[in-house]
């Protein structure tokens, strides 16, 4: 039995694991089937230097994990600059980021689909929990017959991910053994995430499975909720937290630097790095893509045509 990595669950679901063949040989991966929709990974930012470089590596994950996935990245630009990206759409193809690499939007991506006579893509939204841009997704998805997954959270690989990154930045243990703990170790973590409150309620599931994982209190709050991280930052110390820190529940490109930095500066308290391109969100990602897919039709009978009558005459000799 092993631990699935489903969409949409909120807590681990054990699901029987396909067996290896000879010792320490990994599962076999699913099949894409041939002429699969492409993936369009949505991503809600601006598609800058450090954003591209988060995104470009966990396609590179995705790719390693699942060859037969055709995906590119779309880019949802903020409400303020889309009217300057629009017009220099215009003029070429996809705005220019950076020397060689061109940033195009997701409906971009969907229109060309349609013009190279292609399915219409499986977007999946790069980011852990409900978000503002998920309604606008939508939208362009009922317009063009797209088909939008789930955010990625909350699950159990991105507390395992969130573990790892406070790891990193010295303020949780690597591992998960109780037997003992560094000095500079968090004795309760606010768990921090973008898109409201609601994503905070969502992000709490999370916050569950980190706990386990850490064993010291996990509280959830929004980045974009004036006196959230704060409020959750009392709240801990006011149950006997010592030493809180800030642990990041996004990828990245979906939060500038500039709203972690505030958190950490307003509570007084260290903050891991975002999730960023951590293995585990690719194999996520993935995993969503492939759920979204139909099923395989199974391959109907064959009927049984009609016999030449000297075919039904040989084989009732045989029989006789």
């Amino acid at each position: 039995m092993s631990t699935a990595a489903i969409p949409g669950a909120q807590l681990p679901v054990r699901t029987p694991g396909s067996r290896a063949r000879g010792r320490h040989r990994r599962p076999e991966r699913p099949e894409v089937p041939v002429g699969a929709a492409p993936l369009v990974l949505a991503v809600p930012a601006e598609a800058t230097p450090e954003a591209v470089a988060v995104v470009d590596e966990l396609i590179s994950v995705i790719r390693g994990e699942q060859p037969g996935i055709e995906m590119l990245a779309g880019w949802l630009p903020t409400t303020a600059a889309e009217p300057a990206a629009q017009e220099e759409r215009d003029d070429q193809d996809a705005p220019q980021t950076q020397p060689g690499h061109t940033a195009p939007t997701v409906a971009d991506l969907v229109a060309r689909a349609s013009e190279l006579g292609l399915p219409a893509p499986v977007l999946v939204p790069l980011a852990t929990g409900p978000h503002d841009f998920l309604a606008g997704l939508h939208q362009l998805a009922t317009e063009t017959g797209a088909q939008v997954t789930e955010p990625l959270g909350p699950h159990p690989l991105l507390a395992e991910a969130v573990h790892v990154r406070l790891s990193e930045a010295g303020l949780a243990r690597a591992d998960r053994a109780r037997l003992f703990a560094i000095a500079t170790a968090a004795d309760g973590v606010v768990l921090t995430t973008v898109g409201g409150e609601e994503a905070a309620a969502a992000a709490g599931v999370t916050g569950v499975l980190l706990a386990a994982r850490l064993a010291v209190p996990v509280v959830a709050a929004a980045l974009d909720v004036p006196g959230s991280v704060a409020g959750a930052v009392e709240h801990l110390r006011a149950t006997g937290s010592q030493r809180p820190a800030l642990a990041p529940l996004v990828i990245g490109p979906e939060v500038g630097g500039e709203a972690l930095l505030a958190a950490a500066e307003e509570t007084g308290c260290p903050s891991a790095a975002p999730i960023g391109a951590y293995p585990t969100v690719g194999q996520l990602i993935a995993s969503v893509y492939l759920a979204a897919l139909p099923e395989p039709a199974e391959p109907e009978p064959v009927a049984e045509g009609p016999r030449l009558p000297a075919q039904a005459a040989g084989e009732a000799s045989e029989e006789a």
